[in-house]
């Protein structure tokens, strides 16, 4: 079990993070930079063996202009109420099959899945490459990529493309008229709560088990990957760790949290030590917005599985009315 603090404590713990002077006014000015390219949404359609909804190869436009791939399953039968769900991949994954995307559409909710750029070479590929990435040093993976300036920092690339991956989801036909929900595991619960405050018009926010929460408490209580490449990469770069926990205030899901307004439902796992509970309830009892959160406590960063599935469903059935 990973020793963090008492749930009692958890549910009231609300520490100050870092919040750089011009967090608003840089993701002002990347969202401005952003959408001043075309967003050129695609939406091809493929066959499958997939028979109860119809699937589609999307691409459009992210951070940079860079082509940005993604699915999007849409059930030839509906939810009643229903609601177009945007989802956002775990760390070192991608977009896979489609047949890896079934449960949401199998309910009766339109689904976009957007892939991670530069991602998918750990547990699912990907198909989208990250061509701004201008090759600075960095620790294996994804954190500390771009490091030293948050205009150049992976995470800000990523966020960019969260939230132009809600508007490309609502240019197709099948979200007409229909309210949106952002939701994802682990990095993709981070950007569910990101999109839920950069985007606009999002209905619910349903983040699990949130990473990149507090990476500055993170990095104090656990030793596990993602967040040991920060600590890789400030033992080598000794005189780099006051910027590099600047650059990480931009990415800090508190600081997104705590402007979030949708409804949302987290989840936690007691025995997380990739994203350790406390990260996560930082985030949580920041939200800005009404909130509930579900409580694994002898699960770890699998959180609640399928039972926290239904509870999902349940949720977006109470907030699409």
């Amino acid at each position: 079990m990973l020793a963090d603090l008492p749930l009692a404590e958890l549910r009231s713990y609300a520490p100050e993070v870092a919040e750089p002077a011009d967090f608003d006014a840089f993701w002002a000015g990347e969202l401005s930079a952003a959408r001043a390219h075309p967003l050129d949404p695609r939406f091809t359609k493929v066959d499958t063996a997939i028979r109860h909804a119809g699937v589609f190869d999307v691409t459009f436009a992210g951070y940079g202009g860079d082509p940005i791939k993604g699915w999007f399953l849409v059930p030839h039968e509906t939810a009643a109420p229903a609601a177009v769900v945007v989802e956002y991949i775990g760390y070192g994954g991608g977009r896979g099959d489609p047949l890896d995307w079934l449960p949401l559409s199998c309910a009766g909710y339109p689904h976009l899945i957007m892939d991670s750029r530069g991602q998918g070479g750990t547990w699912r590929g990907a198909d989208t490459p990250d061509p701004s990435d201008r090759g600075a040093p960095s620790t294996p993976g994804f954190l500390t990529r771009g490091i030293a300036d948050p205009r150049t920092h992976y995470y800000t690339r990523l966020f960019i493309d969260a939230v132009r991956a809600v508007d490309a989801a609502r240019a197709h036909p099948a979200a007409d008229g229909l309210p949106l929900a952002t939701t994802g595991v682990s990095q993709g619960g981070g950007l569910a709560i990101v999109a839920a405050h950069l985007a606009s018009d999002v209905l619910v926010a349903m983040p699990e088990v949130p990473f990149l929460a507090h990476p500055r408490r993170a990095v104090e209580v656990t030793g596990s990957r993602p967040f040991s490449e920060i600590t890789e990469y400030c033992a080598v770069h000794r005189d780099q760790v006051e910027q590099v926990f600047a650059t990480l205030s931009y990415v800090d899901v508190v600081n997104h949290a705590k402007r979030a307004r949708p409804p949302a439902l987290f989840s936690v796992g007691l025995a997380d030590d990739i994203a350790p509970p406390s990260t996560v309830f930082a985030a949580y009892n920041h939200y800005a917005g009404d909130k509930d959160i579900a409580v694994y406590e002898f699960n770890g960063h699998e959180g609640g599985g399928t039972h926290h599935l239904q509870a999902k469903l349940d949720f977006l059935a109470r907030h699409a009315r």
